[in-house]
């Protein structure tokens, strides 16, 4: 698996959103709790659009969310999957070393 280089996790706030484009693919990278960092699709499924980035973060029974911005459905960070549609969005590897934000984008 080949990780990119996208970010000092210092470049990241914790618990807002940022987008990157990694190999042509819009990226949403959400930075939670203890530096741990996220790496979904920006596309929203249901809105038709980039914004996952700037939906708000949170916390659904353990599992870190995205709510969207356009209409608030919830997506989970660690497997894309919405919590009230029957609808999903890429996930990818992410991590930190050495202060710096990789993400695994074929």
């Amino acid at each position: 698996m080949n990780f990119t280089y996208v970010c000092d996790i210092s470049d990241l706030d914790l618990d807002v959103g940022a987008a990157a484009l990694i190999n042509g693919q819009q990226i949403a990278l959400f930075k939670v709790a203890n530096n741990r960092v996220f790496a979904i699709s920006n596309w929203d499924p249901i809105g038709k659009a980039n914004v996952l980035s700037r939906g708000i973060v949170g916390d659904l029974d353990g599992d870190f969310v995205v709510a969207s911005p356009l209409y608030k459905q919830h997506f989970s960070l660690s497997t894309g999957k919405c919590l009230e549609e029957d609808v999903s969005v890429q996930v990818w590897q992410s991590k930190v070393e050495s202060s710096k934000v990789f993400v695994a984008v074929e």
